[in-house]
């Protein structure tokens, strides 16, 4: 199993100019690692959503990759997704699934059934062909910068040891540049940046 640490820092250490979109538990942790503005925290509402946000990112802007790094809690409230991404042919599209077994930032609770889930199995039953499962920090290291340089829709699952980050807020007492201001400030700053920079190199 995974620390939150050994799953973020080489991610971080490969990422370029992709878009990350970040949600629930791995919200403040990716912004210890990462200070960029095309970096975006989907966790103020809405629960589940942020690989749609994701996804519709990634096919409005078909020249950039885009990552989602989400929750196992909410992957399971929009399975919808991974048809949709197959079915849109999103190659540009990262959804990894950061598998703590728990709904962290509220307190922790278990996420039903989630010693018996195979997230993997179900990407591949919904058509995804590049599908990863990493417990080994390791071989996740290894095989990162092969696997965001790949075609896509690339899916990862990656069994993370559960933390205890807790209720996130957008105020300037968060460490993350993204969370120190409003959602709304910071699409002006994402969108800027992706209008600023044009299409990925």
């Amino acid at each position: 199993m995974l620390t939150r640490a050994q799953l973020l820092g080489p991610l971080a250490e490969h990422r370029t100019n992709e878009v990350v979109v970040t949600t629930m538990s791995v919200t403040r942790p990716w912004g210890r690692v990462s200070d960029h503005d095309l970096d975006f925290a989907s966790a103020d509402s809405a629960m589940g959503h942020a690989a749609d946000l994701a996804l519709g990112v990634a096919l409005a802007r078909p020249d950039r990759q885009v990552i989602c790094l989400n929750g196992d809690g909410s992957m399971l409230m929009t399975l919808g997704t991974l048809a949709t991404a197959v079915g849109a042919q999103a190659t540009n599209f990262v959804l990894v699934v950061v598998d703590n077994g728990t709904y962290e930032i509220t307190g922790n609770q278990p996420v039903a059934a989630s010693a018996i889930i195979d997230h993997a199995a179900m990407a591949r039953a919904s058509g995804w062909t590049n599908v990863h499962t990493f417990v080994d920090a390791r071989e996740y290291a290894v095989q990162i910068p092969a696997i965001l340089a790949a075609a896509g829709p690339t899916f990862i699952h990656a069994l993370v040891a559960p933390g205890t980050e807790g209720p996130i807020s957008r105020s300037s007492a968060e460490e993350a540049r993204y969370l120190k201001v409003s959602l709304a400030d910071w699409c002006r700053v994402m969108k800027a940046s992706l209008m600023r920079t044009g299409p990925a190199a």
